[in-house]
């Protein structure tokens, strides 16, 4: 007999993944053991393309189940009471189809009679008020195959936003759009994030710096730093130095220091590298951000 839930599925939650495992047919190991404590707010989950990122958020959105391991919304059982959990999920994957000639209303309208709201009065006002949010009210109209990437991205959040959901998945959600576009949708985002749990999962260090109060490194399927970024960019304080070489001094830089990343300033290429003491050799101490502490875990791992 199943247990009596104290707690109704619609309360506010935080989302419990513990010792989670997936390895594919193929023999890919895609999630290694991953444990993770998400709360309310904006959630990073930063990674590498492969590092099991998407596999991650698949199995959190009740899309494909792991091998091993448990996933609990507050006493809700991710694994076993699916229907229950995508009555409070929003998700926005990385790839997703629309329509191209039907219109956002039409669409966002068919979509929500597929998440039960049957009303067309309520339908109407709930479509009309997700498509303000978004800034798509203007262009109601306008088929989806003549939205920009942007447009078509705001469209994905606008129908994950259908049904009040608690829980919002974005997967890669600013890839591809141009710097105008992406910082009109970290803004939509920002705002969404306030009283919600939003899970942004991405390989952009810097939409994770400017959204997020809390981060998960993953790498190779493994959990490699989980906390608070500006925590861990602070904990780099005096240990990160660049220093401008030239191309064929990058290989022996490397082979002599800890050399976290390396990128082309004016056509020379810059490396900044971890140490505690000064590497010498014209290196000059410089403040450490999110970047330099993604890179090292990397690095590291």
């Amino acid at each position: 007999m199943q247990d009596v839930l104290c707690l109704q599925p619609w309360e506010k939650q935080m989302l419990t993944i513990k010792n989670l495992s997936k390895t594919y047919d193929n023999g890919i190991r895609a999630l290694k053991n991953v444990s993770l404590e998400i709360p309310k707010g904006m959630f990073g989950l930063l990674g590498p393309n492969g590092a099991g990122k998407t596999t991650l958020m698949r199995t959190i959105a009740t899309l494909q189940e792991p091998d091993t391991g448990t996933i609990h919304w507050g006493n809700l059982d991710v694994l076993r009471q699916k229907d229950e959990v995508r009555k409070i999920l929003g998700y926005l994957p990385q790839e997703f189809g629309v329509y191209p000639r039907f219109s956002a209303e039409a669409m966002l309208s068919h979509f929500a009679v597929l998440k039960g709201l049957t009303s067309a009065g309520e339908r109407k006002e709930i479509v009309k008020h997700i498509l303000q949010a978004t800034n798509l009210w203007d262009v109601r109209k306008q088929k989806l195959g003549t939205y920009s990437g942007g447009m078509r991205q705001r469209f994905g959040v606008a129908q994950a936003l259908l049904g009040n959901p608690e829980l919002i998945i974005l997967d890669e959600p600013t890839a591809g759009l141009d710097p105008e576009e992406r910082h009109r949708f970290l803004n939509l985002l920002s705002e969404i994030g306030e009283s919600i749990v939003v899970i942004l999962s991405t390989h952009i260090v810097e939409d994770v710096r400017e959204l997020c109060g809390k981060v998960a490194i993953i790498g190779d399927g493994r959990v490699l730093l989980c906390g608070n970024p500006r925590t861990f960019a602070a904990e780099l304080s005096g240990k990160i130095w660049q220093k401008s070489v030239g191309k064929d001094e990058v290989e022996a830089h490397r082979n002599s220091m800890a050399v976290i990343s390396t990128r082309l300033l004016a056509g020379r290429p810059m490396i900044r590298v971890f140490s505690e003491a000064p590497p010498g050799d014209g290196s000059e101490p410089v403040t450490p951000d999110l970047e330099d502490v993604y890179f090292r875990a990397l690095r590291e791992a």
